[in-house]
């Protein structure tokens, strides 16, 4: 696929449908003394989201394993749809596109493994982590230049809004709004 047919399709893209083991986080499933699931997410993921969020686009979460951390995480980013539990991932992408009104090539899912290459297939783009199974990173459009819970989301955000030619305008715009009113000159 040429520069010019990824562009259109990132252009179309509105919600990126997100993994979470693998992707959010490194993987690892780390349990403490009383039971307790610990998931460790990346910052630079939740500031890559906000920016979507602010170029007016939209996210959701299909994970096969359920975890109070992921609904805690997906409420601080405003994530919604959040589906854990669901091993058949098409059919929740077929969940979140009625929940939505979008249509598969308005989504790119970010996965990591084979459970998300048929969620791939489905979708108008696919982006998997660096450190994905060969079999996801041969569906996907892209791979992140990071591995997943090391900054793949904000990696692949970046990806899908420079397509287009985005980024700049959204960033500068960020920038701007966070330094607030500017300063006099020094004498």
């Amino acid at each position: 696929m040429n520069h010019l047919d990824l562009a259109a399709r990132a252009a179309a893209i509105e919600l990126l449908l997100l993994d979470v083991d693998g992707v959010l986080t490194d993987g690892s499933v780390i349990y403490a003394d009383d039971g307790t699931e610990l998931k460790r997410f990346h910052v630079r993921d939740g500031s890559g989201l906000k920016l979507w969020r602010t170029a007016g686009k939209r996210v959701a979460i299909v994970s096969g394993r359920k975890s109070v951390a992921v609904d805690r995480r997906a409420a601080e980013l405003g994530i919604a749809p959040v589906l854990q539990g669901r091993d058949d991932k098409r059919a929740a992408l077929a969940e979140v596109l009625a929940a939505t009104g979008l249509r598969p090539e308005q989504v790119c899912a970010i996965g990591d493994d084979l459970p998300d290459v048929p969620l791939f297939r489905a979708c108008g783009l696919a982006v998997a982590v660096a450190d994905a199974c060969a079999e996801a990173r041969v569906a996907a459009q892209y791979v992140t230049a990071v591995p997943g819970g090391r900054g793949a989301v904000r990696d692949a955000i970046e990806w899908l809004l420079k397509l287009p030619g985005r980024w700049d305008e959204l960033v500068a715009d960020y920038v701007g709004r966070a330094a607030g009113p500017s300063s006099p000159p020094r004498p």
